[in-house]
């Protein structure tokens, strides 16, 4: 017997029916979840830019993430013409390549960094340091020597001692570096909780409502080798309700006037971050970047009108919707069983060749993902179903609980989408499994944007 103690209140281990799907809607690739050039040709399998996904699977292997790039840099143009280019810098940390730092590059936008290796590969790019801006709740002192040294724009303040520290890094440098101060607005975004960022009890930042942002914009101020030039806060990640983003801004203005009035500074940009809610599944739809950006800048032009203020420079942090859905990973299916849960249901199980190591997302966040076979439509009754990985925990589950067709078998492909976020950057080597190839298509052709790792490059490594 299971002692029900053990059992968190919240896990249920009941049975759901799923939602029924027709062969048709599961055959279909909802264009507003999968990359703008995914398409099911006449044979049942999926292309991306002409390019086969068997192909391609039975050139680099599987687990495979597959990145369309016209769709990566389609997104990159919409977001600068919603905002600007110079005003839209690139989150790296939802998924960062020398070839994507390249494209970001050359559409214009600027870049966000977050620790000093991501700094490290946009420099080795060639990316313009003075379009970087640098993040960390806890930058080292090797950090902040390679962001005054190589010249980076701007560095946001996320700590009281980082702000003496970075002072003193910049007067061993000889320069006057650039910062904003991150502020926390106290909005609770509509979120999961470890992906809400804006309000008091969480790491990032400085309260607004404490007073301390304000101490820290003061500290900022007198350090004579940083020159304060904004204020930064961002609401949290996967965030549909576009009022969040306002009140935000609205609130954060109040520390404008403040230190305008009381320390006669007049700040030139407001960065608002990122966030912006991408489609996982075919019945969600994603935030409207264009709607957000009219409604934001409309709303501080007002809002600064009340205020008697100059209006600043709106700057943006998008990642997620920008590389979330350009991207798919294709797996390899393995075992098939069929499960007993109660007296009169079972749930198929079918396992693939990847799992957390490649997407943790949804053992970390129980986020959903829409999953279809690639190599060739289905054609069999829908069932319950449970698609799972490979790795050595029960919580390995890429897909909780859908109706799938029970034709789906060993040997076949299957790909999820919207994958390009934080997928292959929080990747692992769980259980030894290595990291997979990560592959551009462009034009019916693919590239090879970053290696599948090998068991050789983990024992050169190791002593």
């Amino acid at each position: 017997m299971v002692d029900s103690r053990l059992i968190p209140e919240t896990y249920d281990r009941g049975f759901q029916q799923p939602a029924p799907r027709s062969l048709e809607e599961f055959n279909d690739l909802p264009s507003h979840v999968w990359p703008k050039n995914a398409r099911r040709e006449d044979d049942g399998s999926v292309s991306i830019a002409g390019v086969g996904l068997p192909d391609l699977a039975r050139e680099y292997g599987t687990p495979l993430f597959v990145v369309d790039e016209d769709d990566f840099r389609s997104r990159c143009q919409a977001m600068a013409a919603a905002f600007g280019a110079e005003n839209v810098h690139y989150a790296a940390k939802a998924f960062l390549t020398k070839a994507i730092a390249r494209w970001v590059n050359d559409e214009g936008l600027h870049l966000d960094v977050a620790s000093l290796g991501e700094l490290q590969v946009a420099l080795a790019t060639g990316f313009p340091a003075e379009r970087i801006t640098a993040h960390g709740n806890n930058k080292t002192v090797a950090y902040m020597d390679k962001i005054v040294s190589s010249g980076v724009g701007t560095v946001v303040l996320d700590a009281p001692g980082e702000i003496g520290l970075l002072n003193d890094r910049a007067a061993l440098a000889g320069v006057t570096q650039n910062v904003m101060v991150r502020v926390k607005p106290g909005i609770e975004a509509h979120t999961h909780e470890m992906i809400a960022t804006a309000h008091e009890d969480q790491k990032f930042g400085f309260s607004l409502a404490s007073g301390s942002a304000y101490v820290a914009c003061e500290k900022a101020l007198d350090a004579v080798h940083l020159d304060l030039v904004g204020l930064h806060c961002h609401v949290g990640s996967q965030v549909f309700d576009a009022e969040g983003f306002s009140q935000a801004a609205e609130r954060v203005l109040t520390l404008f006037v403040k230190l305008h009035d009381e320390r006669r500074v007049t700040l030139t940009t407001l960065d608002l971050g990122g966030g912006f809610g991408i489609a996982y599944t075919a019945h969600s739809r994603p935030l409207c970047v264009e709607d957000v950006a009219e409604d934001l800048i409309a709303r501080v032009q007002r809002r600064c009108e009340k205020l008697n203020l100059d209006v600043p420079r709106i700057m943006v942090e998008p990642g997620r919707s920008i590389a979330g859905p350009t991207t798919v990973t294709v797996y390899e299916v393995g075992q098939v069983k069929d499960v007993h849960v109660t007296d009169t249901q079972t749930r198929r199980y079918v396992a693939v060749d990847g799992g957390m190591s490649d997407n943790l997302r949804p053992a970390l966040y129980q986020a959903e993902y829409d999953l279809r076979l690639v190599n060739r439509s289905a054609s069999g009754a829908p069932i319950p179903t449970r698609v799972v990985g490979s790795h050595c925990e029960s919580g390995d589950i890429l897909i909780t609980n859908e109706a799938y067709p029970d034709d789906v078998a060993t040997g076949d492909l299957v790909a999820t989408a919207a994958t390009g976020a934080y997928c292959y950057a929080m990747s692992s080597r769980y259980n030894m499994m290595l990291r997979p190839a990560v592959v551009s298509v462009k034009d019916g052709k693919a590239r090879l944007m970053v290696k599948r790792e090998t068991i050789e490059d983990v024992l050169e490594n190791q002593l």
